[in-house]
């Protein structure tokens, strides 16, 4: 059978299961395409051998039976997770040479499971970026273009090498990790679907810090489905990580009825932006209509303090990466500066820091200094902290009016082209964080799911927010619109 790469993981399972299909033909389809597709630069670090060899141990745990739901399914992970033995670079020339002697706890428990690591995804550097123009690696690609353009678009970022993969079937899902929108603006870009679970469901250990107080990772994949049955092999209680939830994972797929009548969706007023696309805006009207008549009731709500929502987190956000950076010192792993003679310890910091770290992830560690320093430490960090607080009581109370989610933009556009954001203001770029990063401030669960394409043809993608811990209730919610919505174009093959 041809095409084994363009699978959802549930067919791919359901064909595992009865046979049709075993985890080394799986595999090898996506290593063969992930061969001929270097033009999207998604996969950086290709682990062949290794695929195949966790393939055949699969089939053999599927011959026995009772295996997993991700046995035998080939995915991708990002390069921001610790795989043992295999370069984890987290896309910055600061980690360039560093091998891990450990595999992080979401990756080990995707292996536990049987699934297949292809290899190690383009990101942008230390996961600080919105297009992956950031990375040491270069540029990742997305397989969608314009109508009648050549013009190569971003995938979004950070998890822009994941999102691409997934978009173009080199692999049947991907691992992300979201800060501020990281899984879903690439999710958005790229026609997939991409869920960032609440803050603690997923462990962060051995997942390279980027702010540690809103990194969460999360499944990138071709349905909602798919994400329901990857979360629930990423999730669990993790000693290691103090910030890890002690909570039952529950059955995610299980929860997948489509049935939304009498679910409260919350509309927030604030999230109207001024200067939104007509495009944006009809999508956001058309998918509440579905929700409607998939028999949820609708409600307006305001979410007060969103405008404070990118100030507060590109001050937290940078403070907590400086913080994390610190320790990319050259002096125990990864990339250290040749010295001159006569240079000292300082020297070797300064020189390594500087040849490691990209301009980016430079601006935001002196954004981040900056905010804590002697002085400055009240006037920013702990401001942004009291209205990271107020962001959180905005979806308190409105989850306490029995709201069960919230419906919104996913991106303020479809994806740009490559280049294109890169002048000298920074701040446009971060923009693009403008509907996601109210989510990780506040800890809360949030998929995006693909609805519609603008007039040249690139997907855009919805919202949905969903209470603490009740990723399954808005799995379903998500599904509902996903049923409703029946996006399925994908996009022209042209690498």
């Amino acid at each position: 059978m041809s095409d084994l790469n363009k699978l959802t993981l549930a067919e791919a399972r359901d064909k595992l299961r009865a046979k049709d299909v075993t985890s080394v033909e799986l595999t090898e389809a996506c290593l063969k395409e992930i061969e001929g597709a270097g033009a999207l630069n998604a996969f950086v670090h290709n682990t062949p051998e290794l695929a195949l060899e966790q393939a055949k141990a699969a089939d053999a745990r599927l011959a026995e039976g009772d295996a997993p739901a991700m046995c035998g399914l080939p995915i991708g992970i990002k390069d921001l997770f610790c795989t043992k033995g295999v370069p984890s670079q987290a896309a910055s020339r600061i980690l360039e040479g560093f091998v891990p002697e450990y595999e992080s706890t979401v990756s080990q428990n995707l292996l536990d499971a049987g699934s297949v690591m292809l290899g190690k995804l383009n990101m942008d550097e230390f996961a600080m970026g919105s297009s992956n123009e950031t990375s040491v690696y270069g540029n990742a690609v997305n397989p969608w273009r314009r109508e009648g353009d050549t013009a190569e678009l971003t995938p979004g970022g950070s998890s822009g090498g994941s999102a691409s993969a997934v978009a173009a079937d080199l692999c049947l899902a991907a691992t992300g990790t979201d800060t501020g929108g990281s899984i879903r603006q690439p999710a958005a870009f790229t026609g997939i679907t991409g869920i960032k679970p609440t803050y603690g469901r997923c462990s962060r250990w051995g997942v390279v810090a980027f702010a540690s107080s809103l990194d969460q990772a999360g499944p990138m994949t071709k349905s909602v489905r798919d994400a329901a049955i990857m979360l629930e092999a990423m999730c669990g209680h993790d000693p290691k990580d103090s910030t890890s939830m002690d909570l039952a994972v529950p059955n995610f797929e299980a929860m997948l009825t489509g049935d939304i009548k009498g679910k409260k969706i919350g509309i927030p007023k604030e999230y109207r932006m001024d200067g939104m696309p007509a495009e944006i805006e009809k999508l956001w009207e058309d998918g509440t209509a579905m929700l409607k008549a998939a028999g949820a009731e609708i409600v307006d709500i305001s979410l007060p303090h969103t405008k404070y929502a990118l100030p507060g987190y590109y001050v937290i956000a940078p403070a907590e990466a400086s913080s994390n950076l610190a320790r990319y010192d050259g002096v125990r792993y990864g990339h250290r500066a040749t010295l001159d003679a006569g240079d000292g310890i300082t020297e070797m910091y300064e020189k390594t820091r500087a040849e490691g770290f990209g301009s980016e992830v430079q601006r935001r560690v002196m954004v981040g200094t900056y905010v804590l320093s002697a002085g400055f430490y009240d006037a920013y960090y702990n401001r942004a902290r009291r209205v990271r607080a107020l962001i959180k009581k905005d979806f308190d109370d409105v989850y306490a009016t029995g709201v069960d989610a919230i419906l919104t933009p996913a991106t303020p556009s479809a994806a740009f082209g490559l280049g294109e954001m890169n002048d000298a203001d920074p701040v446009k770029m971060y923009l693009n964080d403008v509907f996601t990063v109210t989510v990780n401030l506040a800890g809360l669960p949030g998929i995006t799911v693909p609805t519609g394409t603008d007039s040249q043809g690139l997907p855009l993608g919805l919202q949905l927010i969903g209470r603490p811990w009740e990723e399954g209730d808005l799995l379903n919610t998500a599904y509902a619109l996903e049923s409703a919505a029946g996006f399925v174009a994908k996009p022209g093959k042209w690498w």
